[in-house]
Order: C-alpha cells, then sequence, then structure tokens
C-alpha cells in the first residue's frame, strides 16, 4: 500500500569533504552544478537544480569556527550534519527535505508526535545564477528523526522567500535529467521507518504494509527496503541497520542515450537494473545515482 502525502519533496542533503569533488564528479555524470552558496552559519553547498522543482544540495564545512558556534547555539541542521559525519564519513546522504508552506505548523505536529529533532532554524543566504545575477532566499526549517537514530534526518523546508532569478540553464542538464523521481532508504525494520517517514511528510501510515512499502509524496515515491531487497534489486551492497538510512535517488531521464553518453565518456562504472542505469557511490557522489526512462 502506498499512502499520500501533502508535503512534497523539495530536496536532498548529500554531506562531502569537498565541493571540488562534487563538481569534478557531477559534471563528469552530466550534470551542471550551480555556483557555491554560502551558509551564515558555516557550510556551503553546490546545489543541482532539476526543471520538476527538486534539487540535490551537497554540503560541506566551510567555516570550521562558524559551525562550531552555530552546534553551540543549538543549530539542527549543523549539528546533525557533524553527527552523520561523526558515525557514518564524511561523504554520503543524510537528509531527505519536505516542502512546506509552514514550517511552524509542522514544528508543532513533530513535537506531539515525539519525532522533534530540535528547535526550528530560520536564516537567509545569498543565490546567484550562472549568469552571477544574485538574490537572497530564505528559509524556515523544521527537524523530525528517530530519536536513537544518527543516521538520517527529514526536515520540513518553508521557502519564505524564493530568489526571483532565472534556474533554466541550471537545470539544463546534458545527461536529460529532468527531476527525482523515487529516493530509497535501507533499513531492517521497514514498518517503523515508513511510519517515520509518513509523520514527516504529513501522510496516514496507518495500514502501511512492510517490506519494500513506500510513501507517495505528490512529486516523488520515498520507499524503504530491506538490505537484501535493496541488494537483490539493484545489485549494490548496503550495511544492515534497525534505523533509517538514506541509499539511492532515482532521477527521471528523456531517454537512456544521453545518460550513456556521458558514461561512456567519463569510462564510469555502472550496471544495469531491468531497465535503470545504476551508477555506485563514489567521491563527490554520496548516494547511489539510478537513472530511469519515463515516457
Amino acid at each position: 500500500m502506498i499512502e499520500s502525502s501533502a508535503h512534497p519533496l523539495d530536496h536532498l542533503v548529500l554531506p562531502t569533504p569537498s565541493l571540488d569533488a562534487v563538481r569534478s564528479r557531477l559534471t563528469s555524470l552530466g550534470f551542471v552544478v550551480a555556483p557555491t552558496g554560502i551558509h551564515p552559519f558555516g557550510t556551503e553547498n553546490a546545489c543541482v537544480f532539476f526543471a520538476d522543482g527538486t534539487y540535490l544540495e551537497p554540503l560541506a564545512v566551510g567555516d570550521a569556527q562558524s559551525t562550531e558556534q552555530a552546534i553551540a547555539a543549538g543549530n539542527v541542521f549543523v549539528a546533525r550534519d557533524r553527527l552523520y559525519r561523526q558515525w557514518l564519513g564524511e561523504e554520503g546522504f543524510s537528509a531527505v527535505v519536505l516542502g512546506t508552506g509552514n514550517a511552524d505548523a509542522d514544528h508543532r505536529r513533530f513535537v506531539e508526535a515525539g519525532l522533534s529533532a530540535g528547535d526550528m532554524l530560520g536564516f537567509s543566504r545569498a543565490f546567484t545564477d550562472t549568469n552571477g545575477k544574485s538574490d537572497t532566499a530564505s528559509f524556515k526549517l523544521a527537524f523530525a528523526a528517530d530519536k536513537e537514530a544518527r543516521d538520517a534526518l527529514l526536515f520540513a523546508c518553508e521557502r519564505v522567500n524564493p530568489p526571483k532569478i532565472d534556474r533554466t540553464a541550471l537545470q539544463a542538464h546534458a545527461n536529460g535529467v529532468t527531476g527525482i523521481v523515487e529516493v530509497i532508504a535501507v533499513s531492517d525494520a521497514p514498518p517503523a521507518q515508513i511510519g517515520l517517514i509518513a509523520i514527516a511528510a504529513g501522510a496516514q501510515a496507518d495500514g502501511l504494509e512492510a517490506e519494500g512499502d513506500a510513501v507517495r509524496l505528490p512529486n516523488a515515491i520515498l520507499r524503504v527496503l530491506t538490505h537484501e531487497s535493496y541488494e537483490r534489486h539493484f545489485g549494490l551492497a548496503a550495511k544492515p541497520s534497525p534505523h533509517l538510512r538514506f541509499q539511492a535517488v532515482v532521477f527521471s531521464i528523456r531517454d537512456k542515450a544521453s545518460v550513456a553518453h556521458a558514461l561512456a565518456a567519463g569510462a564510469t562504472d555502472h550496471n544495469m537494473s531491468g531497465g535503470d542505469i545504476v551508477v555506485p557511490p563514489a567521491l563527490g557522489q554520496g548516494a547511489a545515482f539510478i537513472f530511469r526512462e519515463i515516457p
């Protein structure tokens, strides 16, 4: 059974030790990478935007002193990034972000459900497009997580002041990717994690089935598999864990030829899973990337 949700997928957070490595790797896979964005609390990103409104947020620590100060001040975003890196490494896939029009209401809901990961966060940062045009983007974030887990974070993101700039050039990827259609997580206990995701997304969790089930967002699917099922489906290893671990991103593509050309040009390791093209994680690419042709 797949339940409906009020919150769409907004973006995915991919920790990395180096934005230079991100630019090299993702460019070689046929993606356009945006100019570096600087957060006011010491982290920085190099985003990849898609025509469907979703995006990837590769995240690095740019100013260690500022991140220390932010953590001391109770900044959940930075603190959870630090926790992920300490336990699972500098490269990975740490958070799924859901769009919301009312982050305050989401925070209250997370608190009532016993799933709040801490205080809300509001901030602004400059955004620059490929032509050098700048604007200011403002956000309010509300965080949800399993109390015992360090592996994964979900949060609701309210775009208080969306930047008024043209992202068309940033969305014109040589590999033909138009958006994100599915996010795949792994857990030894899929029903419990499906419940967490359903609450974070504003969906009703009752009646959800176990292994391989999912929550359908308005614009994507969040699926939880056991590590055995994940390995069987995609030919990639995943470590067993009772907690939620985000593993893979499924992209929609117009045709496989553009992706195949990019992978061949870079001699990139990949395999096939049914009709999907599967690229294992690598330096600068914290998650498995799965390219799926959508008619």
